[in-house]
């Protein structure tokens, strides 16, 4: 049952590619392993942020509005090239996290309270900015969201690369552990001396650039900035992807190889109803079924 619980999130993952090697027609192609990675990276750069903000016993419910205020900004500010665009949309979503890691450090708002505030006034900043539905058309941008090395795409390469940097920042730097001891019990690491207020600061802050940069990356791939559906539900299917990878809510531990498999199981679930016609309504529920069972093995596994 331990191990089970441990690592259920890989178990969960081998099944869905098992059942739909049997179950699926043109299941096992190049291509269709293609879409399914460049569908789920997006997801993962988003879940490796709120893996941070969860891991010091907080959460980010404003990651999807970054995604479509950075989506926005790319739009605004494509035509001073596309690299200045991208480094505006970054900032952006840095100055958003800016304000979360501010209020909840200094002010001492709670962390969902304090992101759901700027989750509404996000979303709301970004339609003031982009009203409607822009095309986006640029060689630079199309190739970022299309291109590829050696059959891997551009956008499944940076979410690697994302990954990694954040498994080695957690696991062998400073600040990585800094944050696992705020996580755990803040009141402890205020007393031994550490940090807290920069830390969370820059949890924060990091967790909103990565949502920009999946933001910028979504909107390379669709070609087209939307800032009224871009982003919408993230948040959750970000929670979803940390929590069903093994990173308790009670924050104190961070399992980046965990998150990335639950992203991965999140897209497989996702994508195996839809080749089997269900509707989009199942995909939600399976979800919340998803996350009841791993809560609930989170709680087994703390009672031990």
């Amino acid at each position: 049952m331990r191990l089970l619980q441990d690592y259920g999130v890989y178990v969960g993952v081998a099944a869905l590619l098992l059942a739909n090697i049997v179950l699926t027609p043109h299941f096992v192609s190049a291509e269709n392993f293609r879409t399914q990675a460049v569908q789920v990276a997006p997801v993962l750069i988003v879940a490796l942020g709120m893996a941070l903000a969860i891991g010091s016993e907080g959460v980010d419910l404003s990651v999807g509005s970054v995604m479509a205020l950075s989506t926005s900004l790319v739009a605004l500010y494509l035509g001073y090239g596309p690299a200045v665009a991208i480094l505006v949309a970054v900032i952006g979503g840095m100055v958003v996290g800016l304000a979360n890691g501010s209020l909840i450090a200094f002010i001492g708002v709670q962390p969902i309270v304090a992101t759901l505030a700027l989750m509404v006034a996000c979303r709301g900043l970004a339609n003031v900015f982009l009203p409607q539905l822009k095309d986006v058309r640029d060689p630079t941008m199309a190739s970022l969201g299309s291109g590829s090395v050696l059959g891997i795409p551009y956008l499944v390469l940076i979410a690697i690369a994302l990954a990694l940097l954040v498994a080695f920042t957690v696991r062998r730097t400073t600040f990585g552990r800094q944050l696992l001891a705020i996580g755990d019990s803040r009141p402890a690491a205020q007393l031994a001396g550490l940090p807290v207020r920069r830390v969370l600061i820059i949890v924060y802050v990091v967790s909103g650039a990565l949502a920009a940069i999946a933001g910028v990356l979504a909107t390379a791939r669709l070609t087209a900035s939307d800032p009224t559906s871009l982003g919408n539900l993230m948040e959750l299917s970000a929670i979803t992807a940390v929590v069903v990878g093994g990173t308790p809510l009670s924050g104190g531990r961070v399992r980046i190889g965990g998150t990335v498999a639950g992203a991965v199981l999140i897209q497989l679930l996702t994508a195996t109803l839809i080749k089997h016609d269900l509707p989009p309504s199942w995909t939600q529920i399976a979800q919340a079924v998803v996350i009841i069972a791993a809560v609930y093995a989170a709680r087994e596994r703390g009672r031990r």
